[in-house]
């Protein structure tokens, strides 16, 4: 991340701006400090998926800087489920630097499975690459901030919440060539 540790743990535990990283998501309601609920939307081509759902945020470790998120949700027409377990944490860097860390496992059911694992396999690349480069820009934004004005960031502008579709089906194409020429075994 384009911005030290300390930065990058402040903006990961506004679950509202973090959420606004990922293509696609919003946070549309706090029920308390640690739950949340919003939706997922995700368009490809003519298809559109929307989820609606509960996010918790648990294991919180300000000294580790680390926290887990757990989200379920299900789609606006009741046919598709999801769940999320991620795992993230901010570690320090060399020259005033630090790494954004995750780890998740993400469950489909329903009509949203029937996609294939290959191709949600690309389509979930291509949004933690999205919610990565969002999530850098923030930090930076609010780095900058802060380094000219001394005080915290508030006012940092919004990133464009929105799957970036030609991105996405180029990946998935990639992923389609490949499995064209890879090898079988014998």
């Amino acid at each position: 991340m384009p911005g030290p540790a300390a930065v990058a743990w402040e903006f990961l535990q506004n679950i509202e701006a973090t959420a606004g990283c990922m293509p696609g998501a919003k946070i549309t309601e706090r029920v308390d400090e640690g739950r949340f609920r919003g939706t997922v939307t995700v368009k490809i081509g003519p298809a559109t998926m929307s989820f609606r759902g509960d996010v918790e945020v648990s294991d919180v470790d300000p000294a580790g800087m680390s926290l887990r998120l757990l989200g379920k949700g299900t789609d606006s027409t009741g046919t598709s489920g999801a769940s999320m377990d991620l795992k993230a944490r901010i570690e320090p860097a060399a020259e005033g630097l630090s790494t954004l860390v995750g780890v998740s496992e993400v469950s489909m059911s329903g009509k949203a499975a029937a996609f294939g694992g290959r191709m949600m396999t690309s389509v979930a690349d291509q949004i933690m690459q999205q919610f990565a480069a969002n999530f850098a820009a923030q930090v930076a934004a609010r780095h900058a901030q802060l380094t000219a004005n001394a005080t915290p960031a508030t006012d940092v502008a919004p990133v464009a919440n929105e799957l970036n579709g030609l991105a996405l089906a180029w990946a998935v194409f990639k992923d389609w060539l490949r499995g064209l020429f890879r090898r079988k075994p014998a």
